[in-house]
């Protein structure tokens, strides 16, 4: 498919047509990056995308344990008033 680079405000851009937008599966946010002569649109990663099904898998194999026993501080002997 071949697009025309336009002018839009003071940069310039291409429209992407719906379908081809359907057929990425791209969402609304998208990373841009220019690599070897081409622009390389892909769906943006989110930080701590995945975590949450992580943390439940590890929970249900009983793996959600500090690696190291907790450290007493002074604050432990006299920081705390119930």
């Amino acid at each position: 498919m071949k697009a025309r680079i336009v002018r839009i405000g003071n940069s310039r851009g291409v429209r992407l047509p719906k379908s081809l937008l359907e057929e990425a599966g791209l969402p609304d946010e998208v990373e841009i990056q220019a690599r070897n002569g081409a622009i390389i649109i892909a769906p943006a990663v989110r930080p701590r995308a995945g975590w949450r099904e992580a943390a439940q898998l590890l929970r249900k194999r009983s793996e959600d344990t500090l690696l190291e026993p907790p450290t007493r501080t002074r604050f432990d002997e006299t920081g705390w008033r119930w």
